[in-house]
């Protein structure tokens, strides 16, 4: 008799332990079970990796985003940084966009990385590379070419998006024919630095801040105008209570600490990015 209570004791705990097990490793679903292609699907998956590139014997030390999930080429955005140089802020722009089906670049318009750490070195970075516009353009175009020649890039055109110094510098290649299809910048200084446009095809849009004291509404104008002229399709968005910098969640800390006119305003910060994504949508994803 005990022998029996203990076979039958045995049976009752394989037969639990078996249906523990089930519940804890679910039987996988069946392949037409439309519920289980929504439980196991998976959301984007951002890698990124140091990319370089080369030009004028210079090396440069790119930052590429893309969702490694995502097996099939997708359309390039590059993404130009701040007068400050490839930092955090530029590289969580690339992430994002990367999250967002694109394969974007955040380029190293500096050389070896470069980052500054105050005003003054700032200025003096972003004043060497726009004050020698061929070498600017000859950067932009190394990366554009090598990013061109990656597996993950799809070959449905680029577009280029530009913060401050990266504004002025994505609105000058829009300026001297840069074969791109959109070019958005958030505010970027339009001054111009191409000493002879081209012809440009794509779409502009310019995000600039009501009030920024660092951009001439003047020079705005004419920049804009200028980019009309050679066929641009351009639009100029103003946020009327955003300064300099309104997309950057650090420009507070950085005023504080730089005594700079710039600060941050969420409101205009989400809506330039909104517009920006709607722009880059229909130009590159065809």
């Amino acid at each position: 008799m005990r022998t029996l209570f203990t076979f039958l004791c045995l049976i009752a705990w394989l037969l639990t332990g078996s249906a523990i097990a089930q519940e804890v490793n679910p039987p996988a679903a069946s392949e037409t079970d439309p519920e289980s292609e929504l439980l196991t699907a998976w959301g984007p998956r951002v890698e990124s990796e140091v990319f370089e590139y080369t030009t004028g014997g210079e090396t440069y030390q790119g930052y590429l985003a893309r969702n490694v999930n995502d097996e099939k080429p997708r359309p390039a955005v590059l993404v130009v940084h701040e007068w400050w140089g490839l930092d955090d802020y530029a590289r969580t722009r690339a992430d994002q966009l990367a999250a967002l089906g694109f394969v974007a670049l955040a380029v190293d318009m500096y050389g070896g990385g470069q980052v500054a750490t105050h005003p003054d070195q700032a200025g003096e970075f972003s004043s060497e590379v726009l004050q020698d516009w061929p070498a600017a353009r000859a950067r932009f175009e190394a990366a554009m070419t090598q990013l061109s020649q990656h597996p993950a890039v799809a070959d449905t055109g680029m577009a280029a998006i530009g913060y401050c110094f990266g504004g002025s510098v994505v609105m000058n290649m829009a300026l001297s024919g840069m074969p791109l299809e959109a070019v958005i910048s958030f505010h970027g200084d339009p001054t111009p630095a191409v000493p002879t446009p081209g012809e440009f095809s794509g779409a502009v849009q310019i995000h600039t801040g009501g009030a920024d004291s660092l951009v001439k509404r003047e020079t705005l104008a004419a920049m804009a105008l200028a980019l009309k002229a050679q066929g641009a399709d351009v639009d100029v968005i103003t946020y009327p209570q955003a300064l300099h910098g309104f997309t950057n969640p650090g420009a507070d800390a950085l005023s504080e600490e730089h005594g700079l006119p710039i600060g941050y305003n969420a409101a205009a910060d989400a809506s330039s990015w909104q517009a920006a994504l709607l722009l880059l949508d229909s130009t590159l994803n065809q």
